[in-house]
């Protein structure tokens, strides 16, 4: 099987996640994707970080409209900081036999040579970083040494700007970002109060 990992705070998950995570397992045909909420992010500071739990429903309600997508509970049940080789080590026990695709933003390459143990990240998947902007390129030979270069895929597409950030001050102010999240997540958002 081919299975995808799709890692974040997902506080909370919006439409720009579930657009970038279709459109990968859509052209990389994937068989299956992991939706995994961070626990405690390692390159974060997240002061209005919503609990596990509600991240955890939240990424249910967002991605379940797609068989593919399952959301896992992996990181929150490890606690402390949530180190991605740490995480990958876990699926690798768990799904033996499978091909391992990690899903990350283009953004996150620009450091990820600075990640904890990210040669050992790349012996273990495939990186697809998706381009939220089609004008944007990123000098691979930067930040990967040659050999790795071919670990890591470079894919194109088009989906919905959304901000985590931006949506959590909207709500903040009482302003509206319903468009920027599935309709179940904004009714569970407004039920539990959350970021206001």
């Amino acid at each position: 099987m081919k299975l995808g990992i799709f890692g974040g705070t997902f506080n909370p998950p919006h439409v720009g996640h579930l657009g970038i995570v279709t459109a990968i397992a859509d052209s990389q045909e994937l068989d299956r994707v992991l939706i995994i909420p961070a626990a405690i992010p390692p390159h974060k500071v997240a002061p209005d970080l919503a609990s596990g739990e509600d991240r955890l429903e939240m990424c249910r309600l967002t991605f379940g409209c797609d068989e593919r997508f399952e959301v896992s509970d992996i990181e929150l049940q490890r606690n402390g900081r949530s180190y991605t080789y740490d995480t990958l080590c876990q699926i690798k026990e768990l799904y033996p036999d499978d091909e391992l695709f990690l899903i990350v933003g283009s953004d996150m390459l620009e450091t990820f040579n600075r990640w904890y143990r990210y040669k050992d990240i790349l012996s273990m998947c495939t990186l697809l970083a998706a381009a939220r902007e089609t004008d944007f390129k990123i000098e691979l030979e930067t930040v990967f040494e040659e050999s790795e270069i071919e670990k890591v895929k470079l894919i194109d597409i088009n989906v919905t700007e959304a901000s985590s950030t931006e949506i959590r001050e909207r709500i903040a102010n009482g302003e509206n970002a319903e468009e920027l999240l599935t309709a179940e997540t904004a009714q569970y958002i407004e039920k539990r109060g959350l970021y206001r």
